[in-house]
């Protein structure tokens, strides 16, 4: 098979750290204020500004506590469960990699007894009518490794008793989420609006506050996750006076991303940005005889980590080892060609591909790369047969 003849612009598809926004250059940070104090008058109130500007985008309730933390979305995460956890039985939901490793950090690390996980292979997605809302709730809204959404809200419970506690990640600014049904929401800067990584941010609901500031946990607590002090809640996190140092560099640059996702229509452009990648991605795979998605059912189909599996015959005729050569042959002569980058499947997830198809890329680009995902795969084929 013939090289396509034409390559994509943007050729960045990670899952994390993300692509940057169209037409983002460094010259765009010159203004950031780096080797001033993080607590200095202007380093709060670009802190300040960057929390504002993601309450006005999402929409993010008035009565809605939201924080800039360290450590990513698994610091912000970690945070939650530590802080949040204990007084109420827990059912814990997992059909990829980090839902599970958040059971692992409930069950063995916080080793809490009253426990219930709610599993599904990677591609398939829990029965949400088990859980029980009288208890908290731990669950991603979008599984990163595995390309699975919940399909909406409707499963979460308005008259709840527990906290739902979620990690968004994949999912904040491609996904409409609704607001009064989550009580601690968590993402990154590093995924769909492109920042860059080791920024986390937490959004606390009126639920959520009263408990921090009602229940003390039986365990030491890191400084790092202290929200809280005395049945107090630390408000000045939530204005911009962060735990931890905060990179300026990288404050200036999502403000800048914020300023994009404003400047293209907000919110509901940012998701039809990337409901219209998933959409190009689907039109391909219907006609793929190679190809499939991973998430089976179009209603759990997430459109930011798009996750792909190979349903060729001959392919499924190797063993687990040979199939997983395979798939990183594809992610590798994509890369060497320089058409995609960073393509290959989870490392804990099955054998395929993995493009991100968040705001930040464009659907062009989307098209573009699908002829080289089809050489790519026609190579691989031929050179592993060939060495058969």
């Amino acid at each position: 098979m013939a090289k396509p003849a034409h390559r994509p612009t943007g050729v960045n598809f990670s899952s994390g750290p993300c692509a940057k926004r169209p037409g983002w250059s460094a010259a765009n940070l010159e203004t950031a204020l780096v080797g001033r104090s993080h607590r200095s008058k202007e380093g709060k109130a670009r802190l300040a500004a960057a929390i504002e500007q993601h309450r006005e985008i999402l929409g993010i309730p008035a009565d809605y506590r939201i924080g800039i933390v360290p450590a990513s979305d698994t610091g912000a995460v970690e945070m939650a469960l530590w802080s949040l956890l204990g007084p109420r039985g827990i059912d814990l939901l997992a059909w990829e990699s980090f839902g599970s490793g958040w059971v692992s950090d409930v069950v063995k690390e916080l080793k809490l007894k009253d426990t219930r996980t709610l599993k599904a292979d990677y591609g398939q997605i829990p029965d949400l009518k088990q859980v029980d809302w009288s208890r908290d709730v731990v669950f991603t809204w979008n599984g990163t490794t595995s390309g699975v959404r919940v399909p909406n809200g409707d499963w979460i419970a308005a008259d709840r008793q527990g906290l739902s506690i979620c990690d968004a990640t994949s999912a904040v600014f491609a996904m409409d989420l609704p607001w009064s049904k989550l009580d601690v929401t968590t993402w990154s800067w590093q995924k769909a609006t492109g920042g860059e990584a080791a920024h986390g941010m937490i959004v606390l609901s009126p639920r959520a506050v009263e408990r921090l500031t009602t229940y003390n946990p039986p365990w030491p607590m890191p400084k790092l996750f202290r929200m809280a002090k005395d049945g107090k809640l630390t408000e000045g996190i939530f204005k911009g006076e962060t735990i931890n140092t905060p990179s300026m560099l990288c404050v200036e640059d999502i403000l800048d991303a914020l300023g994009w996702i404003k400047s293209i229509g907000g919110l509901k452009a940012s998701i039809a940005r990337s409901e219209a990648n998933l959409a190009a991605l689907a039109t391909w795979v219907e006609a793929s005889d190679w190809a499939a998605f991973l998430a089976r059912d179009p209603a759990i189909r997430s459109c930011t980590s798009i996750c792909l599996s190979i349903k060729d015959t001959w392919f499924a005729g190797l063993d687990a080892e040979g199939q997983a050569a395979a798939a990183k042959k594809i992610a590798d002569l994509l890369e060497k060609e320089k058409v995609a980058l960073d393509v290959a499947a989870y490392r804990d997830a099955p054998p395929g591909l993995r493009i991100w198809g968040g705001a930040t890329v464009e659907t062009a680009d989307i098209v573009a790369v699908l002829p080289w995902l089809d050489w790519a795969w026609a190579e691989t084929k031929q050179q592993l047969q060939k060495a058969a």
